[in-house]
């Protein structure tokens, strides 16, 4: 991994506004609020949190598909995401890609494997012969584990793994810089889940990508990531290296989060004690006042009600919390 930042996040919020209704009032729903981080060029960045705490408004956001409310996307050091237009987006999304979570439902059933992944080389290629484009998909398919004679079958005649496979190698054919695996592997069995993040990871060696991977599993995440972002209610609670979050994490909420993974020890596992956490999460369209994670934080004070904790850097870690 260099040092060298692929994407620049500054102060980034995206709001989805709500409408008036019959019983409803209006306002908005605070996907991602305020937050700042970097992605280096070649590292897999994970992205964790529970359900609704902006990990795929946020990754969306990086490549267009939800509008951005305020704040700066730099890409490769040059392009501001948040300020382009639809034709230099279309130049972009080039070089960002998207692996998206249900791999049937997010391939054209009326299509074959061959017309699925030549499809974005037809749009950016439209020179390109067919044989020149078969050849390309023919080597991306093999890459990723399909064999020449599925590329005549239809998404219905393939296993979610292989559609997954076909996504994959759908989302690679352009070649791209930044790919965003937005919890690609969740609706897979646990073998074909294996194979699949072994998969991921070795391309992102083979072609020098970098990967922003969003998961529920952190089992996965201490796996195949680098860095770890941990997000709750739109704001990032930690940031750190891998090694550092699973040994030493220092936020009450990651602590919660790890808390909960289970042990192959079966012993070791029944002596564990899981931080459970009190309560729900707390309406995005209605968050806490000061610290978002306030109302359900066991080491809570009154000064965490008041202000809202920026990142500070902690033995390595980037951590929003005043108690530690």
């Amino acid at each position: 991994m260099t040092t060298n930042k692929l994407v620049e996040v500054k102060k980034l919020k995206v709001y989805f506004p709500l409408k008036n209704g019959l019983f409803k009032k209006s306002g908005k729903v605070f996907a991602v609020d305020d937050v700042s981080f970097e992605v280096y060029q070649g590292e897999i960045l994970g992205i964790v949190g529970e359900s609704g705490c902006g990990k795929s408004s946020l990754a969306r956001s990086l490549v267009g598909l939800n509008k951005i409310t305020s704040g700066d996307i730099i890409f490769m050091g040059q392009e501001n995401l948040s300020t382009i237009d639809d034709n230099m987006w279309h130049k972009v999304r080039k070089d960002i890609q998207f692996i998206f979570q249900d791999p049937v439902a997010s391939l054209n059933p009326r299509m074959n494997i061959m017309e699925i992944i030549s499809e974005p080389l037809n749009v950016y290629y439209p020179n390109l012969s067919s044989e020149q484009a078969y050849k390309k998909v023919l080597v991306m398919a093999q890459l990723v584990g399909l064999s020449e004679r599925q590329l005549n079958c239809y998404p219905q005649e393939l296993s979610g793994g292989q559609c997954q496979r076909v996504g994959i190698a759908r989302s690679l054919i352009l070649e791209p810089k930044l790919i965003i695996c937005d919890e690609s592997v969740s609706a897979l069995d646990a073998s074909i889940k294996a194979q699949i993040i072994n998969l991921i990871k070795d391309l992102q060696v083979k072609l020098n990508l970098t990967v922003v991977f969003i998961s529920h599993d952190l089992s996965i995440i201490k796996y195949i990531c680098d860095r770890v972002l941990v997000m709750y209610l739109g704001n990032i609670m930690e940031l750190s290296t891998t090694d550092i979050i699973f040994e030493n994490h220092y936020h009450p909420y990651t602590q919660a989060l790890l808390s909960a993974v289970p042990i192959a020890n079966p012993k070791l596992e029944k002596e564990k004690s899981i931080r459970l956490l009190q309560g729900d999460l707390p309406s995005p369209t209605n968050p806490p006042s000061g610290c978002v994670f306030s109302t359900r934080c066991p080491i809570v004070d009154d000064n965490c009600r008041k202000s809202k904790p920026a990142l500070r850097s902690i033995n390595g870690s980037r951590v929003a919390c005043f108690k530690v």
